[in-house]
């Protein structure tokens, strides 16, 4: 291209900020900043000749009216396999119906004729669609069980009979689709059922747009469910780590208080037992002194052994004291090095 027809180029898109804009605009897809175009005015200039050739994903205009084209045709191959499918499915629903009936009631002679017909029409053609060889097949080679196309062909229905069933399929047909329409309307509105076949034939024609509306709603639905979904998520993991915290504050708030109770409790139990310590002396100096004055008498062996069976008595229920304080303060060494600190803490206090 001549420097005439760039800068001819160039001033029909715009100088300066425009130029830029209509750049990043024709090409969305590239990771490019207007920072970058300014930086480099050759690019811009490269990127704006381009963008005379190329679209936003960066296919040519040939190429890309070959892709319009080949899309339309495959729209055009898909609508036609669309109506072809409709059609055999239709027809092999039609069949079925006829043989649920033959099974609960007698069905008239045309019925199970047409039935019959088109179901003999429907297989052969299947048949011969599965013995048509394809241009990559060699003559050479054998077809299925060495059937050809024009030897199935010859197990069609009578003439007669197949004319018949093409002047009457169209009308036949016709009832079946309706049928199944009127269902699936019944079955969207149940409360439509019993209304007139004119009015369900209005309300039909509504209800692909009512039907597209309420895909449309559970889409929506679903999307926001999601959202709340991941929200809840969300929610229960602060929730839980909220309670995670708030249960260990309240352990070491009830170890504290535990601690602080366990420590009067310990004084109190002290001087219980220094009081009981100080009881139990006089008692002994007072039966001594008995004793002493009752001395190898009869009754002063009987006061000494029964001194001895209450100091047993006391000094057992003494060791079974400890043992219990012992257990305790097993249960509070369990805590480890926190519970030494806290204790160093309470016996300095």
């Amino acid at each position: 291209m001549s420097i005439v027809s760039d800068s001819t180029l160039l001033s029909s898109l715009g100088k300066g900020d425009s130029l830029h804009q209509k750049v990043l605009a024709t090409f969305p897809l590239c990771d490019v900043t207007e920072e970058d175009l300014t930086r480099n005015p050759q690019m811009c200039k490269l990127m704006a000749t381009l963008a005379q050739h190329v679209d936003k994903t960066g296919l040519t205009m040939f190429l890309k009216s070959e892709l319009d084209k080949a899309e339309q045709r495959l729209q055009n191959h898909r609508r036609q396999w669309l109506c072809s499918e409709s059609l055999y499915t239709g027809l092999q629903e039609m069949i079925q119906d006829c043989c649920v009936r033959e099974h609960h009631a007698t069905v008239p002679p045309d019925q199970k004729m047409f039935c019959e017909t088109v179901k003999s029409c429907l297989e052969v053609a299947q048949c011969v669609r599965q013995l048509d060889l394809s241009s990559t097949t060699t003559e050479d080679q054998s077809s299925i069980l060495g059937l050809r196309s024009e030897q199935v062909l010859e197990l069609m229905p009578a003439e007669k009979n197949v004319q018949r069933i093409k002047q009457s399929l169209p009308n036949e047909l016709e009832k079946h689709l309706k049928k199944k329409c009127f269902n699936l309307l019944s079955y969207y509105q149940p409360e439509w059922e019993n209304e007139s076949e004119g009015l369900k034939n209005s309300k039909l024609s509504h209800l692909s747009a009512l039907l597209e509306k309420e895909k449309k709603r559970t889409e929506s639905l679903n999307e926001t469910s999601k959202e709340k979904t991941l929200l809840l998520q969300r929610q229960i993991q602060l929730y839980t780590s909220e309670l995670t915290k708030c249960v260990q504050l309240l352990q070491s708030l009830v170890l504290d208080h535990r601690l602080k109770i366990q420590t009067d409790l310990d004084r109190k139990k002290l001087e219980y037992f220094e009081g009981k310590c100080e009881l139990v002396l006089q008692k002994i100096k007072a039966e001594m002194v008995d004793i002493q004055l009752d001395t190898y008498t009869p009754e002063a062996i009987s006061a000494h052994k029964k001194i001895r069976e209450n100091l047993d008595s006391e000094l057992k229920a003494c060791q079974l004291e400890k043992q219990s304080i012992e257990l305790k303060l097993s249960s509070f060494e369990i805590l480890g090095k926190d519970f030494e600190t806290l204790a160093e803490e309470y016996c300095r206090s």
